[in-house]
């Protein structure tokens, strides 16, 4: 089992000076925390316009923070929006290249596309389309990078002459790709486009092993035809993250966080918005008053299923039971709502000093039997797959001098 961190960078209001910018910072030095302690992976999501719940609208600008300041921790866009509209194809490649250069190679490629009409609305992307244009542009996106040049390509989604697209990455053929997924239908999705599973959605652990069912079995299916040069055969899972020695107090420290994590997922889609006046942690609090009799009953519920909340005991159990269901990675929410840097630091080191360690020393022959495993299947599936074919030398086309150049050489000449 691996282990990894995952940010939205939640602020809810009320914001005061500097608000933003410590809690881009204290991210910083939970990331750099993480690496020291043998996490495997900080995973970064890309939003835009979503207040309050993700200011993290730049993941490119604050991974390559964390790969500069940091040693052998992945660094994951989970997820990079690839649909045209929000980030140009081979704008992404050229940021994927240098990014894995920025981490020796420890960059992994999350894709997605967007939910909400704030996004959506915002960059002009017709919703019925958007899950066709974020594979179009993904594809593209591993043949940029791998190709040179790149022969080029006339889509839905964008059009694009031949170029060769720089820096290449220091991963063969290219980062590790994922795909963001929140039911089981775009788990189908992620296994039939051989990717990587990003799974944030909050499950048990028999949902989860549900989950791993369809996954593998797609893999292993004829259904799978990769849209990158290798197939990421991975699931990773979501979980709520907050230890203490008292589970009462490891409680009080993340619940509230997590529950408006969940409430404000639900509220961008079904509420409508007003720009700039976001409301939406005091509209969660309105919505979470209770009777006293409500709150201890929600108090002991949250006790007994707190998934990723309570004593190194309790996380263990919760963690075996994923590894058990087949699950690769269990991805940490740790910064979520008003969740205090403080006590995020406190989680990462008791974790880490009382429950990683078992499961850390299972990692190589885990995944060593699992390669085996899939191999025969992995290389069926790239035998299926449909590639870009390269330009002969002759097909290469001469891109002309532009006539502000042209004149120049002459008058020098």
């Amino acid at each position: 089992m691996r282990f990894g961190i995952f940010y939205e960078h939640q602020l809810p209001k009320p914001w005061n000076p500097g608000d933003e910018a410590r809690l881009f910072h204290e991210a910083l030095e939970q990331v750099v925390l993480a690496d020291r302690l043998g996490y495997d992976y900080a995973w970064e999501v890309e939003h835009h316009f979503l207040e309050e719940y993700s200011h993290s609208s730049a993941p490119e600008v604050f991974l390559a923070a964390c790969a500069a300041l940091t040693k052998t921790i992945r660094v994951g866009h989970g997820i990079r929006q690839v649909i045209p509209n929000y980030n140009h194809p081979a704008r992404t490649a050229e940021g994927l290249g240098t990014l894995d250069i920025i981490s020796r190679g420890r960059l992994d490629f999350g894709i997605g596309e967007g939910a909400t009409r704030l996004e959506l609305g915002g960059f002009g992307i017709p919703a019925r389309e958007k899950r066709a244009l974020a594979l179009e542009a993904a594809e593209q996106i591993a043949n940029m990078m791998v190709m040179a040049p790149y022969p080029g390509f006339e889509g839905k989604g964008f059009s694009f002459p031949c170029r060769n697209i720089v820096p290449k990455p220091v991963q063969t053929p290219h980062p590790p790709m994922w795909m963001a997924c929140t039911n089981r239908d775009t788990i189908k999705v992620a296994a039939a486009n051989g990717l990587g599973a990003l799974a944030f959605s909050f499950v048990d652990p028999q949902e989860a092993r549900d989950w791993a069912e369809i996954y593998y079995g797609i893999i292993r299916s004829d259904q799978c035809v990769p849209i990158g040069h290798a197939v990421n055969a991975n699931l990773a899972m979501v979980s709520n993250f907050s230890v203490h020695p008292d589970r009462a107090e490891a409680i009080r420290r993340g619940q509230e966080g997590f529950e408006f994590f969940s409430y404000a997922v639900n509220a961008l889609v079904a509420h409508d918005a007003l720009p700039g006046r976001s409301t939406l942690f005091e509209d969660f609090q309105k919505s979470r008053a209770r009777s006293d009799d409500e709150i201890i009953a929600a108090t002991r519920a949250a006790a007994r299923n707190a998934s990723g909340i309570g004593t190194p005991a309790d996380i263990r159990d919760h963690i075996e039971a994923f590894q058990t269901a087949g699950v690769d990675q269990v991805i940490f929410l740790q910064q979520a709502g008003r969740n205090k840097h403080a006590h995020i630091c406190e989680s990462l080191e008791l974790f880490a000093a009382e429950v990683m360690g078992a499961f850390k020393a299972q990692v190589a022959e885990r995944e060593a039997k699992k390669a085996a495993e899939l191999a025969p299947f992995l290389e069926a599936a790239m035998a299926r797959k449909v590639w870009m074919a390269p330009l002969a030398e002759s097909e290469i086309p001469v891109v002309p001098a532009s006539r502000k150049t042209a004149q120049i050489n002459a008058v020098a000449g």
